[in-house]
């Protein structure tokens, strides 16, 4: 088996017959790491997250989850990832606790899917008295919260996250970040994420791609791309880079 869970190879989207919001990107993701594709709003990010998905088909090139070609095998594809899209809501008026036992019930059966809900609460990092509540009672940090524990319950073998701490605070956002890395210290799922803030790249990702425009501009290690730009942290570099 490769030591890649994720090869994306030349991947080239465009929409309406002119727009390409990707220009034959590739990068490879190992196994169990937390991997960050890093860049401005528009650069792409989404777009190579919901050709991941299976959500949308690429223009040309290749992308595989675990071996399985996305466009190919992308029921296969489905059975093992579990995607946050940056924008998704939640059930106004059912609780924190009943939607992730909705989602654990989904997947599992029995006693299973009773260990899943645990799990589920446990990512959530919320309190009993606020996984009774109806979630149209919930902050936007509590909802994210609750949409990451979903994301991640069901022990996926890539979870795809993106944007996973966008429009909170800052405190949110150290939450949410603590919550990813204690989760992929526990079960080494491979963590795919995107986010347009480089301190949180610099904070969680192990090895990230920087993309602006549709092309990936820089790839390797958070240190070794610093080193690359002589700069002071991953903000500085992507400064450098994009001004080129």
């Amino acid at each position: 088996m490769s030591e890649h869970s994720v090869i994306v190879d030349k991947l080239v989207k465009i929409y309406g017959g002119s727009v390409r919001a990707l220009n034959g990107i590739s990068f490879k993701v190992d196994r169990g790491s937390i991997y960050c594709l890093v860049g401005p709003n528009g650069a792409g990010k989404t777009t190579t997250f919901r050709i991941l998905s299976t959500l949308i088909l690429p223009t040309s090139g290749d992308a595989y989850i675990e071996g399985y070609h996305v466009v190919r095998e992308a029921s296969r594809v489905r059975e093992i990832i579990s995607y946050l899209p940056e924008e998704v809501g939640t059930y106004r008026n059912i609780s924190g606790l009943e939607y992730l036992s909705i989602v654990s019930k989904i997947y599992f059966k029995g006693r299973e899917a009773e260990e899943v809900l645990e799990r589920g609460i446990k990512i959530s990092g919320l309190s009993e008295k606020d996984l009774a509540r109806p979630m149209k009672q919930y902050s936007k940090g509590m909802k994210r919260r609750i949409q990451v524990a979903r994301a991640l319950m069901i022990l996926p073998k890539v979870a795809i996250l993106d944007e996973p701490t966008a429009g909170l605070d800052p405190v949110q956002k150290a939450e949410i970040r603590r919550i990813i890395k204690s989760y992929s210290k526990s079960y080494r799922t491979t963590i795919l994420l995107s986010t347009h803030e480089m301190g949180e790249a610099e904070d969680l990702c192990e090895r990230v791609s920087i993309i602006d425009k549709g092309y990936i501009i820089a790839e390797g290690s958070v240190s070794d791309i610093i080193a690359s730009q002589g700069a002071r942290n991953l903000e500085e570099a992507f400064l450098k880079l994009v001004s080129r």
